[in-house]
């Protein structure tokens, strides 16, 4: 939006300085920010911080509305093809905007490349099934591949150069890097421009840095945070959130599926739309839509090629 930090009633110089330096440049991302939160990032008083917040979402008009103008409201939403017909009508479409989308798999099941195939599909224009935008890719394990994502982009017409140019990385080191990295997003980026952001994978640094179940809450809590502030960024600035999340193994489990998604109820409750991918025969890929507020469960086949996903020729 045009309005300035300057232009918010009790705000001048230096608690607008408090903000930016907080990670709050728009009156976006002022909106979406809960006080405590906003207190804590920028140092100002409970009492300001309220009006702020409170000035902001009047500006933007996010208050309790009916249900045919947040129908209108999400009538903007976009999609973004997956590259894989079977997918895309297992997800409605597309990966859609103001929404988060996981997927769930075991090593080396076709996650990453998933989400490199969506690196450049975004970049498509809009009537090509694209969100014509740019791409926030937060890398956790170190998979991240640029000349993967040239290769994807060469097989689909597109400049690779161009593609590349057009996908922030940031290498993530620690969990609470990982959250930094999302709370200050506004600040160093663009974010009218960018139309997809990928955690890959989102839960890893929080296994590994909490671990035994005396740390169990206090992991929990932190994941829910986190989650939360990306489905404040998908809201805010219509974009699509992305999130791969790994595989636990019970041994307990004598019968069925012993596998289930890391991350319990925090991240079932949070994520909008999840998707169970395992390996199928003959190098296919098996994805199932397991949880999702609109969308019917189903299946969808899959297998990686050098264009990314595809579908399966049978």
């Amino acid at each position: 939006m045009a309005d300035s930090l300057e232009s918010i009633p009790g705000v001048g110089p230096s608690t607008a300085k408090k903000l930016r330096d907080g990670g709050y440049v728009d009156i976006e991302s002022l909106a979406v920010a809960p006080v405590l939160e906003l207190m804590e990032r920028t140092g100002i008083g409970f009492a300001l911080a309220q009006r702020i917040i409170m000035w902001a979402r009047e500006k933007i008009g996010w208050d309790v509305v009916s249900a045919k103008e947040l129908y209108e409201k999400r009538s903007k939403m976009l999609r973004c093809t997956t590259g894989c017909r079977s997918l895309d009508k297992l997800l409605g479409g597309g990966i859609e905007t103001q929404s988060l989308t996981e997927f769930i798999g075991p090593y080396a099941v076709g996650k990453t490349q998933i989400c490199f195939t969506l690196c450049v599909t975004s970049q498509l224009p809009v009537d090509k099934g694209g969100l014509d935008g740019m791409v926030v890719y937060l890398d956790t394990e170190g998979t991240f591949s640029p000349e993967r994502v040239h290769q994807i982009a060469e097989h689909w017409d597109l400049d690779p150069q161009r593609v590349l140019e057009n996908i922030y990385v940031g290498r993530v080191y620690t969990s609470d890097h990982q959250m930094i990295l999302v709370d200050h997003l506004p600040e160093h980026v663009d974010m009218s421009r960018v139309k997809l952001l990928i955690v890959d994978s989102i839960i890893s640094h929080f296994r590994g840095e909490y671990v035994g179940r005396e740390s169990l809450a206090s992991r929990q809590q932190k994941l829910n945070r986190h989650l939360h502030a990306l489905a404040r960024l998908a809201e805010a600035y219509n974009l699509a959130v992305v999130v791969t999340n790994q595989a636990l193994a019970d041994p307990s489990q004598i019968y069925g599926n012993p596998n289930r998604p890391a991350g319990g109820n925090i991240m079932a409750h949070a994520c909008t739309h999840r998707i169970w991918i395992q390996k199928g025969k003959n190098n296919t890929r098996i994805a199932k839509l397991i949880d999702s507020p609109s969308l019917p469960e189903s299946v969808a086949r899959f297998v990686i090629t050098e264009k990314g996903i595809e579908d399966c020729e049978d």
